[in-house]
């Protein structure tokens, strides 16, 4: 009887050291969509200074289009340094962006400075970055359909990247393995990631920032929980 009660004491134990395991939600659009709101209500000040300066690091590529030449040339230096520029140092803050959502979305501490953890990997991330453009791009030539379930099925790249520190092919691999069975789900939280950010830019433009953060808040939850419903599933190894 006290092994009973003792063992039950432990469980109330563990959950109040980590709520977030009664909480976790199911891999569904509304769920994921719900726990995302309720994540940002709770740290809306810094995410939205998170994506205050991603945004702000992207204004160099937005000057270097403005004095590109008219009509567009593919070998000019605006080109050029907008695809440097871009993979060195917004891809990186990209990934790390998406760490951020992910702890936030844990129940985990988090600092508006690891947008810049990615540089710490930065070759994986920007090969990671690459062949997924890749990879989607010849998905959408192919009559645009295999592209939308290419984007659908490597959604989880970037997150594993960071989250796992998986290498850029793994964790394209991974993705792919992850997504079997939810392809259609985030089919379904694309659209309605079209609808939330039509919605922000109707209410005066400066929606489209809570609207971004809510909709990056909802894809991290979808992986957390499909990673964590993959590893209940999985037997321990022997």
């Amino acid at each position: 009887m006290d092994c009973y009660f003792s063992l039950k004491q432990k469980k109330m134990n563990e959950q109040d050291v980590n709520p977030a395991i009664e909480k976790r939600p199911e891999p569904s659009v509304s769920s994921v969509f719900g726990h995302g709101w309720e994540t940002m209500k709770k740290n809306f000040p810094e995410l939205l200074l998170v994506i205050f300066l991603q945004i702000l690091i992207a204004i160099p590529i937005g000057i270097g289009n403005v004095f590109a030449p008219v009509p567009p040339h593919f070998f000019n230096f605006s080109s050029l340094f907008s695809l440097v520029y871009g993979l060195v140092v917004l891809t990186p803050v990209s990934y790390g962006c998406y760490w951020i959502f992910l702890k936030a979305i844990r129940g985990e501490s988090f600092k508006v400075t690891d947008m810049f953890f990615a540089f710490q990997q930065i070759g994986q991330v920007i090969i990671a970055n690459i062949l997924m453009g890749l990879i989607i791009g010849a998905g959408f030539i192919l009559l645009i359909v295999p592209g939308i379930i290419f984007a659908c099925k490597l959604a989880f790249v970037p997150f594993l990247v960071m989250d796992k520190k998986m290498e850029a092919v793994s964790a394209i691999r991974k993705s792919w393995e992850m997504t079997k069975g939810f392809t259609g789900t985030l089919f379904l939280m694309g659209l309605v990631s079209c609808f939330i950010a039509l919605a922000g830019i109707i209410c005066l433009v400066v929606g489209i920032f809570p609207a971004a953060i809510w909709i990056e808040l909802s894809f991290a939850c979808m992986y957390w929980v499909v990673s964590e419903k993959i590893a209940a599933s999985t037997p321990p190894i022997a």
